[in-house]
């Protein structure tokens, strides 16, 4: 089993910037995917970027050139480096892993954006 826990969240300004961490622990062996996904009050979860062990990387369009998804994998850490805020990123984020021994996400952290 392996547990995934998100850092990072909080309230910032539009414009501005966060980043978001997730250590994942227990049977990390073999742990392909990585990534982010956010769902917004009354709306369904999306994904927002993803990056395998070899570092192929995938964004949602409404992220691209503003969000960076990198990972650590001696760390089994990803990171989500969110630049240019604006206040429809508003959304509970939730790191997402995909390996021999998981396929979810973690509880999830609230990110805020004020106009």
């Amino acid at each position: 089993q392996v547990q995934l826990v998100e850092s990072g969240g909080g309230l910032v300004q539009a414009g501005g910037s966060l980043r978001l961490s997730c250590a994942a622990s227990g049977s990390t062996f073999n742990i392909h995917v990585m990534g982010w996904y956010r769902q917004a009050p009354g709306k369904q979860r999306e994904l927002v970027a993803l990056i395998t062990n070899g570092d192929t990387t995938n964004y949602a369009d409404s992220v691209k050139g503003r969000f960076t998804v990198s990972r650590d994998n001696a760390k089994n850490a990803v990171y989500l480096q969110m630049n240019s805020l604006k206040p429809e990123d508003t959304a509970v984020y939730y790191c997402y892993a995909q390996g021999r021994y998981v396929d979810g996400w973690g509880q999830g952290t609230q990110v805020t954006v004020s106009s």
